[in-house]
């Protein structure tokens, strides 16, 4: 504890004045005014950055109060009293003071020695003996910088626009099928080649999160989304004009590799812009993106290609993708919290010239591009590989999402060949699925209590598990979906019955997309980034290859077989929502890599 007449120094009890404004150079918020809440004694600390010039108080000062060194900006209050001491405990020498152990100033001895004029400055005295032991400072932000504390209309802007941009970049995977026909005339290839184009977009999608997530950490989200569809936008010229077969399957595979930064890169803007109390709709309106977009895919493309050429497909996606791209230069701030710190200490490092006196942690972790790619390379299938829980997640997941784009294959073959559509009919027949989804939004809130009402049970923090609940009514209305459109796939029925039987796949498809992902974003917390995009490449990678082989799948075991094979597999997975809501708090109690 430093000595009373040290404490005494700091403080100023006759001085009637309010708080000085002390000078924080680099920042527009500063200085705050004596009534901004966090401008009171309480928040008075060991300060986490203040600027050289003003931590060296000049001698010519005549009154330095304890409110000049209270930190507005500090989240826990402490004394007077500690804070001189942790200066003292945590102060470095720099190259003009010696290295040997620092003994406290005995300010008796200098006033005698200094004579009146130090008796009437002892304090500043002081001042300098503590402060020439210089000390770096860690930057934090202060409340109102924080993302989260951004005006409400603003945060939902944001999520507006990255939502659209996610339902951009799986429309433009859904809107291949319809142009395969064309496709394969115009460059003289078989269906199967002209499929790829579907495959490889998804494919790209899988992998482009393993890229683009490390990316984003080091470099911030912002700067990531302008690269992602910026070359995106490029790449599409690519696909609207290729020349042949090889140029426009390259193309596609870079255009779904760059897009797919908005499958894991969004999430976490979103659990950036709001508190654990308040992600649940937001994410739920993201989540709904992705998912939605692929249904919106083939309606559009069936009425573009009925009516006119293919690659008017792509010329009308480049437009809207270039419309994306100017509304996230415009309208999308940086929100994540590493990133915003580091921008600021290179502020304040800039506005006082000394490089090493403000830093985030950012700036002292590895910088290594190539070596942060390889760990997120592997550390996502390392945590699948590890993790029962995880692993099953996704395979459910994934063989979902490879139904979604099997039916891309499989309904144009139900409804051109046994109920005589047309491409732009065919197109519409999706609506079902979509409108299953959109009925589902609506009931998140009866979810969010189940989710509240078990975090009063626990101590006020809800288990992973609660966010199962959606997940198990996904589970059962799945493959009930699915057996119902495998029999009424006939010819004899008519055409609305399927349409209708389609809607429950929809409701559920979104139960289990929002249950798993906010399972897997609360239960591996610490690995939240990784475990997204394990999720994300498996499931693509399902997709892609479900695209392949549904052609062959409904020709030869036909409409109802094939369909109810599918329907047989999800009942088999129905279970494991059920499952794991009983028994994950003690898996995770096991696990190396799950939040406990």
């Amino acid at each position: 504890m430093a000595p009373p007449n040290l404490v005494s120094l700091f403080e100023d009890q006759n001085d009637p004045s309010p708080p000085p404004h002390a000078y924080y150079p680099g920042y527009s918020s500063f200085p705050l005014s004596p009534s901004h809440p966090y401008s009171g004694s309480a928040y008075a600390s060991y300060p986490s950055e203040i600027p050289r010039n003003v931590r060296r108080a000049s001698s010519a000062s005549s009154s330095l109060p304890a409110s000049f060194l209270s930190s507005e900006w500090i989240d826990h209050p402490i004394s007077t009293e500690d804070r001189v001491e942790r200066t003292l405990n945590n102060a470095r020498f720099d190259d003009r003071v010696s290295r040997e152990p620092v003994e406290q100033p005995s300010f008796e001895k200098k006033n005698e020695s200094k004579g009146s004029k130090i008796n009437k400055e002892q304090h500043i005295v002081a001042v300098e003996e503590v402060v020439d032991l210089e000390t770096d400072y860690e930057v934090d932000l202060l409340p109102e910088e924080h993302p989260q504390n951004l005006p409400l209309w603003r945060k939902w802007l944001a999520i507006v626009i990255v939502s659209c941009c996610s339902f951009c970049v799986t429309g433009s995977s859904s809107m291949a099928p319809f142009t395969e026909t064309a496709v394969a005339d115009d460059f003289h290839i078989s269906h199967e080649i002209a499929v790829l184009s579907v495959s490889l977009f998804v494919e790209g999608m899988a992998l482009g999160p393993l890229l683009t997530g490390p990316l984003s950490e080091m470099y911030g989200r912002n700067i990531t989304y302008r690269a992602s569809f910026t070359l995106m936008f490029a790449f599409s010229f690519g696909v609207a004009f290729a020349p042949n077969t090889a140029v426009y399957l390259i193309f596609r595979f870079l255009s779904g590799l760059v897009g797919a930064t908005f499958l894991s890169v969004a999430g976490g803007t979103v659990s950036d812009l709001f508190t654990n109390e308040e992600v649940a709709n937001p994410m739920a309106f993201y989540t709904c993106s992705p998912f939605i977009g692929p249904i919106f895919g083939p309606l559009v493309s069936g009425f573009i290609n009925q009516n006119l050429y293919w690659r008017w497909t792509y010329y009308i996606l480049t437009i809207w993708i270039f419309v994306q791209t100017v509304f996230l230069y415009i309208c999308i701030p940086e929100t994540y919290v590493p990133i915003l710190r580091k921008w600021k200490a290179a502020r304040l490092r800039k506005s006082t010239g000394d490089e090493s006196y403000y830093w985030a942690p950012l700036d002292k972790q590895d910088k290594n591009v190539a070596k942060a790619m390889l760990i997120s390379f592997y550390k996502p299938f390392e945590l699948i590989f590890y993790e029962r829980m995880a692993l099953l997640l996704n395979l459910w997941t994934s063989l979902v999402l490879g139904i979604l784009y099997l039916t891309f294959q499989a309904f144009p073959i139900i409804f051109t060949e046994k109920h005589d559509f047309t491409i732009q009919q065919s197109g519409l027949t999706f609506l079902g699925i979509g409108v299953g989804m959109v009925c589902a939004m609506p009931t998140q809130s009866y979810f969010n209590k189940l989710v509240v009402r078990d975090a009063k049970k626990n101590g006020g923090i809800a288990p992973p598990e609660s966010r199962l609940y959606m997940g198990e009514i996904g589970a059962v209305l799945v493959p009930i979906s699915l057996f119902w459109l495998s029999f009424t796939t006939y010819a004899s029925v008519p055409w609305i019955v399927p349409i209708i039987a389609s809607i429950p796949f929809g409701i559920g498809l979104y139960y289990v997309f929002t249950a798993v992902f906010t399972y897997l974003v609360t239960a591996y917390r610490p690995l939240a980034a990784s475990a997204m995009a394990g999720n994300t490449a498996m499931r693509c990678t399902f997709a892609a290859v479900f695209s392949l082989f549904a052609g062959y799948m409904y020709e030869g075991m036909g409409t109802v077989g094939a369909t109810a094979l599918l329907a047989g597999i999800m009942t088999v997975m129905a279970p494991l929502p059920f499952i794991f809501r009983r028994i994950g708090p003690r898996l995770r109690e096991k696990s190396r890599f799950a939040a406990h």
